[in-house]
């Protein structure tokens, strides 16, 4: 079987990833879920001109440097004034304050002095100074949030403002992580001979729910059918979403889970990709159940969720920025020409004098390094059959999650 592209392999992880049904959360659980439907403001807001400072409201016409005006009340927030501002008349006024009729500008405190009853202004009025006008943030039906957006700290701000106590999001997604290896131990345990300590699923995990999805851990299957087809089985019976395996996707004797996932029903669309580091990896689908078997290798591992897992589960939420941005970058050290396998490179990020980003790909490529792989900011890529570049050249990188 010939190797997959990366770009064909990316395009059969998304196809037909339509988003997730609906459902309502309160505002409290809404930061980071995704919308699905376009949110309009339920009022205008302010819904009134309000004053914008502590000082007084008045009439630009009386509000003339010397002029003594008669101050008839205050405005607080949340309290207005019954009447319209007359001749010669001023209100005392607070931030917040309801503008009331007759007035079209305010006065701030600092520019007056006050003599009892009476107000004298210190610096002529301007007209609208220091007023909101109603509906200078938004009005009643401006649609303030689309579809598809991942809510932050301050769109739940904007939302409470447009009076909505929930809003309308993607059911998250379920992952169920699954590792294989009879080599594997978990942290904090003591490796037999030839053995090594699990790392691969931490990082998924994590990887999976930083994107805003729920995590099953379907911990590791041994080198045989009969566990790993039964760990599928358990993924199946949770409804995941997206099933992830970790391993066994090469083409040793104990490489099983191909095999294992034609025998519960998985319909493979692919087998192998052209890319680096990340050869042996798969995708297929059981019914509602997407598949992205990884590699076992730590770095290709999660090079591997980070460029596939990841879109997949953005598509499942409908957000608008299914795949990770593409920048451009100087190169910090020479490359030397590409093979047939489109490169991802760890690499380091920092700014230049001149303020671009120096992309300095890491000595040390093997797969198995997971100090580089920690250290990395980004991913400079190289496409197949790319030429020598040498420092100071353009290349292209994707930011890894801080």
């Amino acid at each position: 079987m010939a190797l997959m592209p990366v770009a064909g392999a990316l395009a059969a992880v998304l196809a037909d990833a339509d988003a997730l049904p609906e459902e309502m959360v309160a505002l409290e659980s809404a930061y980071h879920r995704v919308l699905a439907r376009d949110v309009a403001s339920r009022r205008t807001q302010p819904p009134q001109a309000m004053s914008a400072m502590d000082g007084y409201a008045v009439r630009t016409t009386d509000a003339v440097v010397g002029a003594r005006l008669t101050v008839i009340g205050e405005v607080a927030a949340g309290r207005p004034f019954e009447r319209a501002l007359g001749e010669g008349e001023a209100l005392r006024i607070f931030t917040g304050g309801v503008v009331p009729d007759g007035a079209d500008a305010v006065v701030i405190q600092e520019d007056t002095t006050r003599d009892g009853a009476i107000v004298i202004v210190n610096e002529a009025a301007s007209m609208a100074k220091h007023i909101r006008p109603a509906g200078v943030d938004f009005n009643e039906g401006d649609v303030l949030l689309r579809k598809g957006r991942r809510l932050t700290d301050r769109d739940l701000s904007l939302a409470a403002g447009m009076n909505h106590p929930e809003l309308p999001v993607r059911r998250r997604p379920v992952i169920a992580v699954l590792a294989t290896g009879d080599e594997l131990v978990m942290p904090g345990a003591i490796p037999g001979p030839g053995q090594i300590v699990l790392s691969n699923g931490f990082a998924l995990r994590a990887l999976a729910r930083a994107e805003g999805a729920d995590v099953i851990d379907l911990g590791i299957a041994a080198d045989t059918l009969e566990s790993t087809t039964a760990a599928i089985q358990r993924a199946i019976d949770a409804s995941a979403d997206i099933l992830v395996t970790t391993g066994g996707a090469s083409v040793g004797d104990h490489d099983l889970v191909k095999q294992s996932l034609e025998a519960a029903g998985v319909e493979m669309a692919f087998w192998r990709i052209a890319m680096r580091p990340g050869k042996p990896m798969m995708n297929g689908r059981r019914g509602e159940m997407r598949v992205v078997g990884l590699p076992g290798n730590p770095v290709s591992s999660y090079v591997c969720g980070f460029l596939f897992m990841v879109p997949l589960i953005r598509a499942l939420l409908g957000r608008r920025d299914v795949n990770h941005a593409i920048e451009s970058a100087v190169l910090g050290r020479d490359l030397p020409a590409n093979d047939q396998r489109e490169d991802y490179l760890r690499a380091t990020l920092i700014t230049g004098d001149g303020g671009a980003v120096i992309a300095t790909a890491v000595t040390k490529q093997d797969s198995s390094l997971l100090g580089n792989l920690a250290a990395a900011q980004g991913l400079l890529i190289r496409r197949p059959f790319a030429p020598a570049a040498l420092k100071g050249s353009l290349c292209e990188f994707m930011r890894l999650p801080i």
